[in-house]
């Protein structure tokens, strides 16, 4: 039986808020585009214009005024009902929900303060877990050890979602080889080097609190978590912190290292819509999407990458380069959706339906840039989409005999 639990009046306000803003939102961006049909530039207009235009600015006056006012009944209306309602929700679907609200809005959220931001914890079959031994304890009781295997989900999803199709990576593995699983829970929304020095903060003090002495640490990126992985290690080098030199191995399931086609696309039709008088007012659209999926177009992973420009403008690769860790054992898994890579261009621009081979195994068209995995150390599973990487039994396989490996030995 899924575990359900009450919505609570926090949270349907702050959806009640994001309704009340995107519906003022749409309405500007109506009003924008009726304004720039009917005054085209070049073209005067007369009394009768005039008139049209007074009528349509005080119709959408009226609109932004009954939102304003819906709003405030749906919030005065929902406090009636105290902190909590009757009606039961799934657990697992809300968590869902939530998470693509980050993935989409995340730095929206978390600037306008709305409940629904996703703060960075660990859980553990979605539980938080505080980086407090007693707690720890409490939660893992027997099975804690010193070996903690980490795993980080990717865009728009959360810790639960590692279970798919009856196939849980970190479960598995840790039942194997005798590790302690914990699940990393964050805003998937906001830029990925802030993702990754609030993991190398939250990481250290996990391990300060550990109930044993840590002896290892392995870490399981999937898609954009790969990436946060790589950010953390980063800042965790420059500030000195402890767990980095607990980290063994670092695998990444199908990270976009190189970014994502779809991601490119997406630039390209801001673009274009910005570039004619008419489809301006639309522009506005794709600018909603969140820092993390604008990272997501070349791979950014440190501030440098995104803190001086504008991420909506055009640019090339322009990405300060970022090795792999010399003292970690780092594996890749790339997936393609074809049954082989017979066809070059399929692969290369679909891959596993959001990330390409190449970017997957680290492969850049500028060699400087280029990770240089060891062969031994990457895996292509075929017939295989990008979620489905995190239920496909080769890919368990693969990473039980890597994990298995001597973690003394270097890449």
């Amino acid at each position: 039986m899924p575990k359900k639990t009450s919505i609570n009046s926090e949270e349907i306000k702050a959806l009640a808020d994001l309704v009340k803003e995107s519906t003022i939102s749409i309405t500007e961006l109506t009003e924008e585009m009726n304004r720039r049909i009917s005054n085209p530039p070049g073209i005067s207009y007369g009394f009768v214009q005039r008139i049209v235009n007074g009528i349509s600015s005080l119709v959408f006056r009226t609109i932004y005024r009954i939102t304003h006012l819906v709003g405030l009944g749906v919030e005065k209306s929902i406090m009636q009902f105290g902190p909590s309602f009757d009606t039961k929700v799934s657990t697992e679907k809300k968590d869902i929900i939530i998470s693509v609200l980050n993935g989409v809005l995340g730095d929206y959220l978390v600037k306008k303060k709305n409940p629904l931001a996703i703060s960075m914890r660990f859980r553990y079959q979605g539980n938080a877990v505080q980086p407090e031994a007693d707690v720890i304890n409490s939660i893992y009781g027997q099975k804690v050890n010193g070996k903690i295997l980490l795993l980080i989900h990717g865009l728009c999803m959360n810790d639960v979602q590692w279970t798919r199709k009856g196939i849980n990576l970190g479960e598995e593995i840790a039942t194997e080889l005798d590790k302690t699983p914990i699940y990393l829970h964050y805003n998937s929304g906001l830029h990925i080097s802030e993702n990754g020095k609030s993991l190398n903060t939250v990481l250290e003090s996990l391990i300060q609190n550990w109930p044993v002495p840590v002896t290892e640490i392995i870490i399981i990126g999937h898609s954009m978590g790969g990436l946060v992985a790589r950010s953390a290690y980063f800042y965790g080098e420059k500030d000195e912190s402890k767990w980095t030199s607990h980290l063994k191995k670092l695998i990444f399931l199908a990270s976009p290292h190189h970014g994502a086609p779809l991601e490119r696309l997406g630039n390209y039709v801001d673009l274009a819509l910005d570039a004619t008088f008419f489809t301006k007012p639309f522009a506005r659209v794709g600018k909603i999407r969140s820092p993390g999926i604008t990272d997501l177009r070349y791979g950014n992973i440190i501030d440098d990458d995104w803190a001086d420009f504008d991420r909506f403008v055009k640019r090339k690769d322009e990405r300060i380069h970022v090795p792999l860790p010399e003292k970690v054992n780092c594996y890749a898994v790339s997936a393609l959706i074809g049954r082989s890579e017979g066809r070059r261009l399929k692969a290369q621009f679909i891959g596993d339906g959001l990330v390409t081979k190449d970017s997957a195994l680290g492969f850049h068209n500028d060699p400087e840039k280029s990770l240089n995995f060891k062969y031994a150390n990457t895996l292509t599973v075929f017939k295989t989409s990008h979620l489905d990487v995190l239920n496909s039994p080769l890919v368990l396989e693969q990473l039980l005999y890597w994990i298995k490996e001597d973690t003394d030995s270097r890449r």
